[in-house]
């Protein structure tokens, strides 16, 4: 009787291993389940045309989890009120990814992991050295798609701007004394090419930042900044390496240029490289513990950019697609951020 109620418990506990082991959320196709992916949006425009315009991404990230062994019930994908409040989400776990600028993955870098760098279009001139910037043919995109851009001071055709250009192509360094007697024109403190990196440039070449300067002019807009340059109102501006090539055609019909703006404008200096917005996941998320997930969303993403519709998807946010991101690329934007603390 004994051996038979052994066998019985044995029976029992078998089963329940059975069970136990058959627990584990499988689809017939033998895909793991995921209930639901939570994807958070920085506000690059209003939270509507962002949302609307991202929308297709939610079925072809199902559809290429689906191929890569991940069945996503659903893709949920929502608009933060700001920068900050998509990094406060990823940190909490509220939202499993996200589309965040570098500053908000550095601001928030214990809480979330950097996983891809957006790819943009790059330019013909991809240097530190302003003489390559002043000389030969004007800058132009190519065809290259690149993790990166920079910040450069740009001079207009003030009667300062002009003396300093040509002082700068006679390969002499102004003082700072004479920076400091310019008007610049610059854009607010959360802005990387328009105020964070020029003033680490500074910072670096100088001592100080562009707080320390004595004619600094806030613009709400890059056009207005460059208006300002335009006009003479502005002896120097700051500004995303491209700026030149965005505002050619605008620069004699709308903000006030005498001249083409090749021939009126010049760049007395250019930062290092700012990487790229990013594709941030959650620490705290169990969905991204999974490193084989990660990895899953990592190529499905890369490959989403490199199609017609998923680039459709992706224009609102101004990426060309995808790579995977190195931490260690955005070591300037953290010491940015420690110089901002004063640290």
């Amino acid at each position: 009787m004994k051996k038979i109620v052994a066998f019985i418990m044995f029976l029992c506990l078998f089963v329940g291993l059975l069970a136990g082991c058959g627990s584990e959320k499988k689809s017939s196709t033998g895909s793991n389940e995921i209930k639901e992916l939570k994807i958070a949006v920085s506000p690059y425009q209003d939270a509507e045309t962002v949302k609307t315009a991202v929308g297709p991404l939610s079925t072809m990230l199902q559809g290429k989890l689906k191929e890569k062994g991940f069945a996503v019930g659903k893709v949920s994908v929502s608009v933060g009120t700001s920068y900050s409040a998509v990094g406060e989400a990823l940190s909490a776990g509220s939202a499993d990814a996200g589309f965040v600028s570098g500053a908000t993955y550095v601001l928030f870098d214990k809480e979330i992991d950097v996983l891809l760098t957006a790819l943009r279009q790059g330019i013909s001139k991809d240097t530190t050295d302003v003489k390559i910037w002043n000389e030969g043919e004007p800058e132009k995109f190519n065809d290259k798609l690149v993790q990166h851009y920079r910040s450069v001071l740009v001079t207009g055709p003030s009667a300062k701007g002009k003396a300093l250009l040509e002082k700068m192509k006679k390969g002499e360094k102004p003082s700072w004394e004479e920076l400091n007697g310019l008007t610049w024109t610059v854009m607010s403190p959360a802005s990387a090419s328009g105020y964070l990196y020029p003033s680490l440039f500074l910072k670096k070449k100088y001592g100080k930042t562009i707080a320390d300067l004595a004619h600094v002019v806030q613009a709400e807009s890059y056009t207005t900044s460059m208006a300002r340059l335009a006009s003479g109102q502005a002896d120097i501006a700051v500004a995303f390496s491209h700026i030149r090539i965005r505002n050619e055609k605008n620069w004699q019909t709308k903000l006030g240029g005498t001249d083409t703006i090749w021939k009126q404008t010049g760049i007395i200096g250019v930062t290092d490289k700012i990487y790229n917005d990013t594709v941030c996941v959650s620490k705290t998320s169990k969905t991204m513990q999974d490193q084989k997930f990660r990895k899953a969303f990592g190529e499905a993403l890369i490959e989403i950019g490199k199609t017609k519709e998923g680039l459709d998807a992706l224009k609102i946010l101004g990426h060309k697609g995808y790579d995977w991101a190195d931490a260690k690329n955005y070591d300037d934007e953290r010491r940015v951020q420690r110089e901002l603390k004063g640290k």
